[in-house]
C-alpha cells in the first residue's frame, strides 16, 4: 500500500464511516435489521482494512492479542451479567421483563446489553483470527508485514 497513494488516502478516509456504521448497526439493531454480530463483523473490517493500510505489525500493536483476550472475557461476562442480572431479580436468565419498572422497558435494556456484549466478543475474536490467518506466511514474513 505504500505505493499506491490514491487507494491509501481512499481507504484511511473510509475507517471512520466503517466504524460509525458499525455503532449504527450495534445500537439499532434492537429496531431493526442488525444487532451486535452484524455489528461486531463490521467493526472487525474496519480494522481489516486498518491493517491493510498500515500493516499487520502496526496493527498488532494497536490492537495487542492481550487487549483482544481481555475484550472478548468482558463482552461474554457482559452478556452472562445481564442473565445473572435478570435471576437475581427473580426472573429466569435472560429474563430481561425483571430488569426495569416496567418490562418494555426491561427488555429495552436487557436487548441493549446483551447486544453490547456480543458485539464486543465477535470484534475481538474476528480481528484475533484475521490476525492469526494473516500471521501465516508460506516462506518467510506474511505480505501484511510492512513498515512505512
Amino acid at each position: 500500500m505504500k505505493h499506491n497513494e490514491i487507494l491509501r488516502v481512499s481507504g484511511k478516509s473510509l475507517i471512520p464511516f466503517i466504524m460509525m456504521f458499525g455503532l449504527y448497526v450495534q445500537f439499532h439493531g434492537d429496531y431493526g435489521p442488525g444487532g451486535g454480530f452484524q455489528a461486531g463483523v463490521i467493526f472487525a473490517a474496519g480494522v481489516v482494512l486498518y491493517t491493510l493500510i498500515f500493516g499487520l505489525r502496526r496493527a498488532r500493536r494497536v490492537f495487542s492479542p492481550r487487549t483482544m483476550e481481555a475484550w472478548i472475557c468482558a463482552g461474554v461476562l457482559l452478556y452472562g451479567s445481564v442473565g445473572l442480572l435478570s435471576m437475581l431479580k427473580g426472573g429466569a436468565f435472560l429474563d430481561y421483563n425483571v430488569l426495569a419498572h416496567d418490562p418494555v422497558h426491561g427488555q429495552h435494556w436487557g436487548i441493549l446489553w446483551v447486544e453490547l456484549g456480543v458485539g464486543i466478543t465477535v470484534t475481538a475474536v474476528m480481528i484475533t483470527l484475521f490476525f492469526l490467518f494473516a500471521g501465516r506466511g508460506l516462506r518467510g514474513p506474511s505480505r501484511l508485514d510492512h513498515e512505512d
